[in-house]
């Protein structure tokens, strides 16, 4: 029986979509709302990607750019932060910028794509996992400023409504959420799928060499570690922000208890018991 690894991981995703452009161009079509679909692409030269837990290491990129000009970013993005999306919309932008020389034509910039795939969830107002953002106009939303769209995707959230709706869509989604070391029956929807079954191959821990497999423990390693930094700031946070909190009651006891109201009435305004109130006195 096949070990798969997990696709997610830095080393696997850019073997599968980067190495392979036959898969890039299935998935990018799958994924993306375009009018036309992509019929060939040109890798480009990812940007230096940081090599250290605490400067993001857990980024992984694939570039590229199609017959059309048109440019795709696809990120995957281990934990969600409020710079995920700011650091896309950078991205995109230089992209687009860096379309032209100083005396080419407006008219040669082609659409640059921003993919956001997340190994975690940004939106909890809604279950939706698909997220599709464009320049509109907010009176009218059908009247679209052309040149920069984004598509952000929560795996976490991912589930199948219909296997036959957007068939490769879900068939690449269901791989990369659920395809992994802990997998020992893999759904037979990709196995039966040519394109699917290339890709579940690549995975396979038996095409890596010992130094290939070092490397992917070294990746899941930083991802932990960046993993701990981010739930270890969130807890300084909130305990700097309950000493904050605490602080504020305080003054707002010192306050009443000065302008000479009473225990009750105290009790009123702060919802405190009594007990609270002489402790924080």
């Amino acid at each position: 029986m096949a070990r798969y690894l997990d696709p997610k991981n830095d080393l696997v995703f850019k073997r599968i979509f980067g190495d392979h452009p036959h898969l890039l161009i299935s998935f990018l079509n799958a994924i993306l709302p375009l009018e036309t679909e992509i019929e060939t692409v040109e890798y480009l030269s990812p940007e230096m990607t940081p090599d250290t837990p605490t400067k993001k290491n857990s980024i992984v990129d694939v570039r590229c750019v199609d017959s059309r000009k048109r440019t795709f970013i696809v990120e995957m993005q281990m934990y969600w932060n409020s710079t995920v999306m700011n650091r896309m919309v950078f991205n995109t932008s230089k992209a687009y910028v860096r379309q032209l020389d100083k005396a080419e034509s407006f008219t040669l910039l082609q659409p640059v794509y921003g993919i956001g795939i997340l190994n975690d969830v940004f939106d909890k107002v809604t279950d939706k996992y698909y997220h599709h953002y464009q320049i509109v106009n907010r009176e009218n939303t059908d009247e679209i400023i052309e040149g920069l769209e984004y598509v952000m995707v929560e795996l976490p959230k991912f589930k199948i409504s219909n296997w036959e709706e957007k068939k490769m869509a879900t068939l690449w989604l269901l791989f990369l959420s659920k395809i992994g070391e802990k997998v020992r029956i893999v759904p037979d929807e990709l196995l039966n799928n040519e394109t699917m079954n290339e890709a579940l191959s690549i995975c396979e821990e038996a095409a890596f060499t010992d130094k290939e497999l070092a490397a992917y423990d070294a990746y899941w390693d930083a991802v932990r570690t960046e993993k701990g930094l981010i739930e270890e700031n969130l807890r300084k946070g909130r305990e700097e922000g309950l000493e904050e909190g605490r602080k504020e009651v305080q003054k707002i006891i010192t306050n009443c208890k000065a302008s000479g109201l009473s225990t009750e009435q105290i009790i009123s305004i702060t919802g405190l018991s009594e007990e609270q109130i002489t402790k924080l006195s």
